[in-house]
């Protein structure tokens, strides 16, 4: 018992080491970020988003060459969802005041369009050959694929005559709030009906 404080001391000591060594010697992990974030361009757009389409897809690629497939073969499974925009762009768009008879002409409305697709991919399932590996460029190629086939669902869907529909109510508030200021709204030409 006389050299309980003296192995005491030794391991207290001992743990004390120790921690002085992992703090000091043990290499850690340090992430590091850095963005480089440049405005190019501000550009003025008139555009009208009439409605919002919701889409999910899963993408499955893989591309594989000849024989003992596991070693050439590289395939990857991308869940996709996107946000459509559609609507009209307003800069096709003609509008008159003519205060003497206190009319708008507006002429018609373009046809409705596809304005934006915003998409997030999570990528699932993704499996390498030995000597096949993803390279950036298949990562784009894949992401563009991705959202060119969301935009081709997207243009199948009821979207964009959802578009249509929605701007004739929107072409009948205006016609009311004019109407209602004492004016009288004309709309010209154009063959999609809306007006």
């Amino acid at each position: 018992m006389k050299n309980a404080p003296s192995i005491l001391a030794l391991l207290v000591a001992f743990a004390i080491g120790g921690w002085l060594t992992y703090q000091y010697f043990v290499p850690r992990q340090n992430k590091v970020e850095s963005a480089s974030v440049l405005l190019e361009k501000i550009q003025a757009v008139a555009k009208l988003t009439t409605v919002e389409g919701t889409f999910s897809e899963v993408y499955n690629y893989s591309e594989y060459q000849g024989y003992f497939t596991f070693l050439w073969d590289k395939k990857v499974l991308v869940r996709v969802r996107a946000t459509v925009a559609a609507g009209y762009d307003l800069e096709q768009l003609h509008l008159e005041a003519d205060p003497l008879t206190k009319t708008i002409r507006m002429s018609a409305l373009p046809e409705p369009q596809i304005l934006s697709i915003d998409h997030t991919l999570d990528y699932y399932d993704i499996s390498e050959g030995i000597f096949e590996t993803f390279a950036p460029e298949d990562y784009n190629r894949i992401n563009q694929r991705a959202k060119d086939m969301i935009r081709e669902q997207a243009e199948k869907s009821n979207l964009l005559p959802a578009a249509r529909e929605q701007a004739a109510k929107m072409i009948d508030l205006i016609r009311f709030m004019v109407e209602g200021a004492g004016w009288k709204l004309e709309v010209q030409g154009g063959g999609n009906g809306i007006g």
